[in-house]
C-alpha cells in the first residue's frame, strides 16, 4: 500500500467515526411555504410566551393563577346593608411569621421546562431531510452535486411528472418521552398516499450509496421523513456538566399542539444542503439543486441547477 492509499484509508476510516460530523444532506424545503413558516413562528412564540393567547406556561397549569383568579372574584363582592363593626385586640410584637412561595414566573417555568430559544429549529430552515453525507472535500462535494443533477429525470419520472404533496399534522417524537424529549417534530405524509415521495426518495438514496457517497450505517436507515420542529443538540450554551439533563418536557406542548394541522404543502424541490452555511434568505446554503413537477412548469430543464460551491464549511449544528 502507497502513501496515497494509506492517507485515503486513514480519511475512510475517520469518515466512520461520530466525531467527524455530517457536512451536507439532501433536504427538502418546507421554508419556502410562508404559511408554514407563519405557523411554526405562532408555535414557538406561543411556548415562548412572545404570543397575544394563551401560552404553554398557562395550558401546563399554573394552580398559583388559578387561585389568584378566584381571590380576585371576591375583592368586589357587594357588602351586607348592615354593617358590624368589631374591634380586635391584637399584639403587634407577637405576630406569627408566614413565609409565601414566590409568584412563579414564565422564564422560571420554561426554565424548569428545559426550554429556551435555542432548541427550536429557525422557521426559514424548516425543511424534510431525506439523506445525511460526509463531504469532506470539494471533490467530494462535486461528485454528490452531479449525482444530483444527474437524477433529475429520473426522479420526476418516478412522481409520474405531477406534483408532489405533503400533509402535515400532530406531533411525536424521535427519542425520549415527552417528559424528556430531546427531538420533536411533526409528521408527515403523502397526500394521496401513492407511495411516490417514498420511492423519490429512494432513487435519490441509492444514487448515492451507488457514488460511494454514504456511509454503510447511513444506507441501512430506514427513512423516517419529518419536520423537526425543536432539537436539544442545538441548545446553546451547551452545558459542560456531565450529568447535565439535555431534555427538555414536552407534556406542556403536546396538549395544547398535539393535534395541530399544519398544512398540506408542495414538494417543489430537492436541495443538495451544506449545514451550518446559510444563503440570503435564512435556508441552508444550496449547492445543487433539481426541481419536482409543479402545477405550471411540470419539469425544468436538468442543466439550469445552481452551481455547487466548493468549499467545506466548520459544522455547528445539527440539520
Amino acid at each position: 500500500m502507497d502513501d496515497t492509499q494509506k492517507i485515503q484509508s486513514i480519511i475512510d476510516e475517520a469518515a466512520k467515526s461520530p466525531e467527524l460530523a455530517y457536512s451536507h444532506f439532501i433536504s427538502l424545503p418546507l421554508a419556502i411555504h410562508p404559511e408554514f413558516v407563519d405557523k411554526v413562528t405562532k408555535f414557538q412564540s406561543t411556548i415562548l410566551g412572545h404570543d397575544d393567547r394563551k401560552d404553554i406556561n398557562t395550558s401546563m397549569g399554573d394552580n398559583s393563577r388559578a387561585s389568584a383568579s378566584e381571590d380576585a372574584g371576591n375583592v368586589n363582592k357587594p357588602e351586607n346593608d348592615l354593617a358590624v363593626a368589631v374591634e380586635l385586640k391584637v399584639d403587634i410584637h407577637n405576630i406569627p411569621t408566614v413565609s409565601y412561595a414566590p409568584k412563579a414566573t414564565k422564564s422560571a417555568t420554561l426554565h424548569d421546562l428545559r426550554i429556551d430559544e435555542s432548541i427550536f429549529l429557525k422557521p426559514q430552515r424548516l425543511h424534510l431531510t431525506v439523506l445525511m453525507l460526509k463531504l469532506w472535500n470539494k471533490q467530494r462535494i462535486l461528485a454528490a452535486t452531479e449525482v444530483l443533477q444527474g437524477i433529475c429525470s429520473e426522479v420526476n419520472d418516478v412522481l409520474d411528472n405531477r406534483p408532489l404533496f405533503v400533509r402535515l399534522k400532530g406531533l411525536d417524537l424521535m427519542r425520549g418521552t415527552k417528559a424528556k424529549a430531546k427531538v420533536l417534530y411533526a409528521p408527515i405524509e403523502e397526500v394521496g398516499d401513492e407511495g411516490r415521495l417514498t420511492r423519490a426518495c429512494q432513487i435519490i438514496t441509492d444514487a448515492y450509496v451507488k457514488a460511494g457517497l454514504v456511509l454503510e450505517a447511513d444506507a441501512q436507515q430506514k427513512l423516517k421523513l419529518h419536520a423537526t420542529l425543536m432539537n436539544t443538540s442545538s441548545r446553546q450554551p451547551r452545558r459542560k456538566v456531565k450529568r447535565f439533563d439535555n431534555s427538555f418536557d414536552a407534556t406542556g406542548i403536546f396538549k395544547q399542539f398535539g393535534s395541530e394541522e399544519w398544512g398540506e404543502y408542495h414538494i417543489r424541490e430537492a436541495h443538495l444542503s451544506q449545514r451550518s452555511v446559510y444563503d440570503d434568505n435564512g435556508y441552508y446554503h444550496c449547492c445543487a439543486s433539481i426541481p419536482f413537477p409543479d402545477n405550471t412548469k411540470v419539469l425544468k430543464s436538468s442543466t439550469e441547477p445552481q452551481q455547487a460551491e466548493l468549499e467545506v464549511a466548520p459544522i455547528a449544528e445539527n440539520a
